[in-house]
């Protein structure tokens, strides 16, 4: 982790905020490297991070067994998974009315007519959710009032720059410089 800033005493008390703030959200094992540049002389501050692999994401039939009775008219969901009937039952309800769902039990769902189709359905992306649990935590470390953000991520390094100006172009090199050396090409 790299801090850049001309006063020493800033670079520390951001380092600070950044490790606490990794620390109550636990991203730190999610996190390779991060590179911050801070400058309140001109009101920027530039925020790269790169992520960790993360798993594939899960499909919905990898966690349940769809089945399409033609003689009820019914897809019949048979859950395999039970720690992804949360993640389901989400997807399902902004899917389909809450009244076209049925549950008689835990471990099965009824949805009117042939919904084979959801096999396809992506149920749970790691990536995503490490990717939106990230975001959080760069709103928690930018300066309150920097409203003025531009968002140069890439796959797997999540890079901002923020400012209440207008955003300079040597302020987009610097958050490329970054990119590059998150992804070891300087």
């Amino acid at each position: 982790m790299l801090v850049e800033c001309y006063d020493e005493r800033g670079a520390e008390v951001y380092d600070i905020i950044i490790k606490q703030i990794f620390q109550d959200l636990v991203l730190g094992a999610s996190v390779d490297d991060l590179r911050a540049y801070v400058n309140p002389d001109d009101p920027v501050f530039v925020l790269a991070i790169k992520m960790r692999k993360t798993s594939n994401a899960v499909l919905f039939d990898e966690v349940a067994n769809l089945n399409y009775d033609k003689q009820d008219d019914v897809t019949r969901i048979i859950i395999d998974n039970e720690n992804y009937l949360p993640n389901i039952l989400k997807r399902l309800w902004a899917q389909f009315s809450r009244d076209e769902i049925y549950q008689p039990n835990r471990y099965q769902i009824d949805i009117a007519g042939d919904q084979t189709d959801l096999k396809s359905l992506v149920i749970d992306d790691p990536h995503s959710n490490l990717q939106r649990r990230i975001y959080d935590a760069i709103f928690r470390i930018l300066p309150e009032g920097f409203k003025i953000i531009k968002d140069l991520s890439t796959e797997d390094i999540v890079v901002v720059v923020a400012t209440d100006e207008l955003i300079k172009d040597d302020w987009i090199e610097k958050a490329h410089e970054y990119i590059k050396e998150l992804n070891g090409e300087m």
